[in-house]
């Protein structure tokens, strides 16, 4: 007879090496938990900020265009020339001042990426960064990461800056200050008094600005949007940071743009060769051909404010409070007043509430805030379609 093999002992199972996190308070962000009950539930997804159309078909043929024409190898590490010359044209004509191409402007992998790029390039341990509360959620993490430490301004009631707690929260380990305009979550805009004010204030600091612009182009009722790149004082202290996905209705390329003096740029540079090294290189071909006209940008005001006004419309027939939307494409209700018994649940139990039994995803904006702020609000996106906003608003008029 054959012999037998014996039967190999159990193995113990591997051993996974402990990690102390980086970032032990952070977990699945707002965004992907309710994208993820939306299409469990079947809802209309109104709480990711994402754009549910196609972008313009003459973007689509000029990526083909680059593709076949062989550009999908590495390009510079900065950008392709092309884009960032077509950059340099763009703020110029809106904003009156004049980036260098070659020293002054990179194309980032995103606004994300842009913004944690900038934060390493800038802050050291235990630096100091003032962050305006409620603010996108990537700031703190992204300077947490760094090692400094984030100190968080409120925002006034409405939304604005408060420039005086702002002046007060300047000390001598303070670094940069990140803001935000047109505002997610809230769509307030900064006026130019504003930006004035925020100029005369850092004047005589080494304090950084990193000025998150990303809806730039999503300013509405015939406001200007105050780019920090409009004023002398803050250009020369600023890293500006905007994003094609917004603009373009392509959030998924994940590109994005940093504009600042060169003394800035060099030491970004040395954080973004490291990080990502470079961006889709199709893509930023297209991008420039693309650019060439600007009338594709110079509509987007008009596009969504049709949208705002649509959703405004429609949400106005239900008991929603409406907050004021300067700009971007999130309008913030506030639904204390609702006639259903949910109306007293904290905001991110009205919001899964709201995904399971009307159908309709928002973001709780409590999400944006350090100390999970309750105030009753909700932030809806109205970059859809008609139809789907029609449909959302049909469910909401259950309320």
């Amino acid at each position: 007879m054959p012999a037998i093999e014996p039967r190999p002992e159990p193995a113990a199972a591997p051993h996974t090496p402990a990690v102390r996190s980086r970032l032990p308070a952070v977990g699945t962000t707002i965004f992907t938990v309710m994208s993820a009950l939306a299409n469990e539930c079947g809802a209309v997804n109104l709480g990711q900020g994402f754009p549910d159309f196609d972008c313009d078909a003459r973007l689509l043929d000029a990526v083909n265009d680059a593709l076949r024409a062989g550009h999908n190898q590495y390009p510079p590490m900065a950008g392709v020339p092309a884009l960032r010359q077509a950059l340099a044209r763009k703020t110029e004509a809106l904003y009156g001042r004049h980036y260098d191409p070659e020293r002054e402007i990179t194309v980032t992998a995103g606004a994300t990426q842009a913004i944690f790029s900038a934060i390493l390039a800038v802050v050291q341990p235990g630096d100091e960064v003032i962050v305006l509360d409620p603010c996108y959620d990537s700031y703190v993490p992204n300077i947490e990461l760094a090692g400094g430490v984030a100190v968080r301004v409120p925002l006034r009631a409405d939304f604005g800056p408060d420039l005086d707690a702002i002046a007060a929260a300047i000390g001598p380990r303070t670094r940069a200050l990140l803001i935000n305009s047109p505002h997610n979550p809230s769509g307030r805009v900064w006026p130019r008094a504003d930006m004035l004010r925020l100029q005369e204030l850092l004047a005589p600091t080494e304090v950084i600005l990193i000025s998150d612009e990303v809806y730039e182009h999503m300013v509405f009722d015939g406001q200007l949007h105050q780019s920090a790149a409009r004023f002398p004082g803050l250009a020369a202290r600023a890293l500006v940071v905007s994003s094609f996905g917004k603009t373009l209705h392509v959030t998924g390329w994940k590109v994005g743009s940093v504009l600042a003096p060169a003394p800035l740029m060099t030491e970004f540079r040395k954080v973004h060769q490291f990080n990502v090294f470079t961006v889709n290189t199709p893509m930023q071909h297209a991008l420039a051909a693309y650019l060439a006209d600007p009338a594709p940008y110079l509509q987007l005001p008009e596009f969504y404010a049709a949208k705002r006004d649509r959703f405004r419309a429609g949400l106005a027939r239900t008991r929603f409070e409406l907050l004021p939307c300067e700009g971007t494409y999130f309008q913030c209700v506030r639904y204390a007043h609702l006639a259903v018994p949910e109306r007293d649940l904290p905001e991110a139990e009205f919001c899964r509430w709201l995904t399971r039994t009307i159908g309709v995803a928002a973001i709780p904006l409590s999400a944006f805030y350090g100390d999970g702020r309750e105030q009753r609000l909700i932030r809806f996106c109205f970059a859809k379609r008609e139809a789907t906003l029609d449909g959302a608003l049909q469910r909401l008029a259950r309320l």
